[in-house]
This record gives C-alpha cells, structure tokens and sequence, in this order.
C-alpha cells in the first residue's frame, strides 16, 4: 500500500510544474529589440517652421505571442539600465487576438538619455540591460532580458520613474498603428 501512496505523490509533485507551465504558455515574451531612432519629421503649413535638433530617441520593442483567442488587455512592466540606474514604466495593450508576433513599445526621450548618461552620446551598448514583465490581472505571466541575468534583476538598483514613455506620449503616436498592439488610453 505504501508504494502506491509514494508513487501517487510523487506523481502529483512532479506533474504539478507541468500544468503551471501550461497556463503561463497562454502569453510569451519572445524578443526585445532596442534601437535609437530620431524624432520624426512632419510637414505641415499655416505656421513658421521650427528649426528642429532631431536627437535620437531609444526605442524598446518588445514582441510576445498570445494563445487565448481574445484577451481583452496585458500590461507589460519595462525595466531599462543605463548607466547603474534603471528606468522603469509600463503600457497596457487592450484587445490582444491571438497569434505569434504580438509588439508593444515604450520609448526613452532624447534628454533623459542625456541626463543618464552625463552628456556623454548614447549608443545601444550605453543600454545595460532590458527586462519586461508581461502581466494579466495582477499575475506575471512571464518575464524576459535582454542580456542574460538573474529573475527581477532590476529590483537591485534605484527605480527612476517617468522617463519611460508610452508610444502615445511621443511624437510616435501616430506612426506604426497597424504593427504595435492598441495602447490602453491614460486614466484622466
């Protein structure tokens, strides 16, 4: 009788990661793409033209997959180390339909850049590491780097607030609509 109690036990213990597993598959992160890009440039008429200094925005693309045929929103937590600090801020994508090549967004303005990094020029290595978190109703559902590290390895630095920008924040907004997932609109 006893072996069969063990076996039973040991059955369950090891089965028991296997369905975790599975519900956390529903969402995915797959990649994160970094990259400075400059502001964009509009035309437009009825005005004087400004004289632009089109500086270099960092741009941190994140695609994750989606199992469930609809989810109505996922929040993805940003985490970015430059220079031993890490900036950090989140956007909520709503009406996620199913599918493999999913991306969110968040953007790091030119003069957050340059107070980071001391005025010295930014670059995609000036970048330490990235890290997201997708989350649903409270739940991390998954969490992935950019460079290899430890889980929450941004818990270990002072958290800067506000530099991280929803595309919607950015002279961004209009551009791209059809590729990244629908920006959850600001609480007013």
């Amino acid at each position: 009788m006893r072996p069969k109690i063990c076996l039973t036990i040991l059955l369950c213990v090891l089965a028991s990661p296997l369905f975790a597993q599975n519900r956390a598959a529903d969402f995915r992160l797959t990649k994160i793409d970094r990259d400075l890009i400059l502001s964009p440039q509009y035309n437009y008429s009825g005005a004087e033209q400004k004289r632009e200094n089109r500086e270099r925005w960092l741009r941190v693309d994140v695609q994750f997959s989606a199992a469930p045929e609809y989810t109505d929103e996922l929040t993805f937590k940003f985490f970015v180390a430059i220079n031993g600090q890490v900036l950090s801020g989140e956007v909520t994508n709503v009406n996620i339909l199913a599918g493999r090549e999913h991306w969110t967004v968040m953007y790091v303005p030119p003069h957050a850049l340059a107070h980071l990094l001391q005025g010295r020029a930014a670059t995609t290595t000036s970048i330490e590491n990235i890290a997201v978190q997708l989350v649903q109703k409270g739940e991390v559902k998954d969490e992935l780097s950019l460079a290899r590290a430890k889980p929450q390895w941004f818990a270990d630095f002072p958290a800067v607030t506000g530099s991280l920008l929803r595309k919607d924040e950015t002279p961004f907004a209009p551009l791209f609509s059809d590729f990244y997932e629908q920006v959850k609109p600001a609480s007013r």
